[in-house]
């Protein structure tokens, strides 16, 4: 199916940096809480993440991550996501993480 360059348009992909992360205990899959700063004007966000089977709460601290922020948020158990992280799986199904290979400023937008 293709679509028309529009419809990608839409979708609002954008770089942030992940300035907290927990174990999300309650989630009835393993999964950790991520906090993620976009700068202005989006600020912080939050989002669910089932990625531990490549990282760890305190590996996330500090790792820019590419996320869908357009998306209309979702309560998850007593959580509520705001954000997607993307991500490709590996061999096992398993996330591994989309980001940028060189830092680059919180809340540019993918094009």
């Amino acid at each position: 199916m293709t679509i028309q360059f529009e419809d990608f348009q839409k979708i609002d992909i954008r770089v942030g940096t992940v300035s907290r992360s927990e174990v999300f205990a309650e989630a009835r899959r393993p999964a950790l809480k991520l906090w993620i700063d976009f700068g202005s004007p989006l600020g912080e966000k939050k989002t669910s993440a089932q990625i531990t089977k490549h990282y760890t709460a305190e590996q996330m601290v500090g790792r820019q991550v590419a996320c869908v922020v357009n998306f209309e948020p979702k309560q998850i158990g007593k959580f509520m996501s705001e954000v997607l992280v993307l991500g490709f799986p590996d061999d096992q199904g398993d996330v591994v993480l989309l980001q940028p290979t060189t830092a680059v400023p919180n809340g540019g937008r993918l094009f």
